[in-house]
């Protein structure tokens, strides 16, 4: 038999939701002959490659098997994710907004003259190294509660779990700061690429020249004017000269594209 006082195994994550049965091969089928029907213009013929705004494919009267695969509307400030409120707002809310004791002083703001917006100046490394030597001796103490008194455990876990939360929301202000720098070197990273890109060329460039310098010099020193037998080089021999000119430059192309 069961134990019942065995607590019941739960999932690691949320299951998807039901509505995902209905994104089959026919309701789709059926959705775009309902989207020909509604796309029909005066003379009775479908409007080809028409483009369904969001907005559009709502106002169509479908079943409401197929009602899951029209693309909802965006959600105005409140919205649920697997039972939690989220709002639309990128702003961190503050720690005390939350109802948590906040661990670090409140940054103050001060308006950067080159990018117009609020910059902060609290040290959020030294705050959190404070926080880490605080978990290490909380973790102490909490294991000598442990030891001596085990029913005192609740107020030193509250005590670890505020200092987690401090830490996590003072790496959360860090995330503005991480995104720029990450962009910035995406952008180092892409200049440098033309930069050498165009280096590449240039030398390409150069030795192409170099070659047909080479080609017109080993074609001045022919007499295009002289037409007697003696003077005039052998035909094979020009011949010969001109597959190794283009050969050479082939070649450079080959090394270097």
């Amino acid at each position: 038999m069961d134990d019942p006082q065995q607590p019941a195994v739960t999932a690691a994550f949320a299951p998807p939701p039901p509505l995902w049965k209905h994104f089959t091969r026919e309701n789709r089928n059926k959705l775009e002959e309902i989207k020909k029907e509604a796309s029909k213009g005066t003379n009775g013929e479908p409007v080809r490659d028409k483009k369904w705004s969001p907005a559009e494919l709502r106002e169509l009267e479908v079943p409401a098997e197929l009602r899951c695969l029209v693309p909802p509307e965006i959600p105005t400030g409140e919205y649920s994710v697997f039972g939690e409120l989220q709002t639309r707002s990128t702003t961190l809310p503050s720690l005390k907004e939350q109802g948590i004791d906040q661990l670090y002083p409140e940054p103050a703001t001060t308006q950067d003259k080159d990018t117009a917006q609020p910059t902060s100046n609290l040290n959020h490394a030294y705050y959190l190294l404070k926080i880490s030597k605080s978990l290490l001796l909380n973790f102490l103490e909490f294991v000598g509660a442990l030891s001596v008194s085990p029913e005192q455990f609740e107020s030193k876990v509250n005590d670890l779990r505020n200092l987690f939360i401090n830490a996590h929301h003072l790496l959360n202000l860090y995330r503005p700061h991480q995104a720029r720098e990450s962009l910035i070197m995406m952008m180092e990273e892409q200049l440098q690429r033309s930069k050498d890109e165009i280096e590449q060329m240039d030398k390409v460039k150069a030795e192409i020249e170099s070659a047909l310098e080479q080609m017109q010099a080993h074609a001045g020193e022919i007499d295009p004017i002289s037409t007697s037998a003696e003077k005039a080089p052998p035909a094979k021999k020009d011949t010969q000269q001109g597959l190794e000119d283009a050969r050479q430059v082939w070649d450079i192309l080959d090394k270097e594209i």
